[in-house]
């Protein structure tokens, strides 16, 4: 895989196809967003990946699955607005 997913990252489920070992249906949906728990650097059953992440739904699955999003950027906080200071001449 070209990159190193790492606990708390976000992901993009872009195959749910059937379990590719089992062939049962995944409880996953194409085109939801899911926050990784876990990697587990073991090869996963089908050889296209190095590890498999755990994103909370059922057990596992295979990092082929799955494309990282990138992180979210800071917001810029607006800046304070001061008002004027209104004096009156004496």
């Amino acid at each position: 895989m070209s990159y190193d997913p790492n606990d708390g990252d976000l992901v993009l489920c872009v195959n749910a196809a059937p379990n590719h070992v089992t062939g049962d249906p995944v409880p996953l949906v194409q085109g939801e967003t899911y926050t990784i728990y876990g990697v587990l650097p073991f090869m996963c059953p089908c050889g296209r990946s190095d590890a498999l992440i755990d994103v909370g739904v059922d057990f596992a699955w295979c990092q082929s699955r799955f494309r990282l999003l990138p992180k979210p950027r800071k917001q810029k906080e607006p800046n304070a607005v001061k008002a004027p200071n209104d004096f009156e001449t004496v």
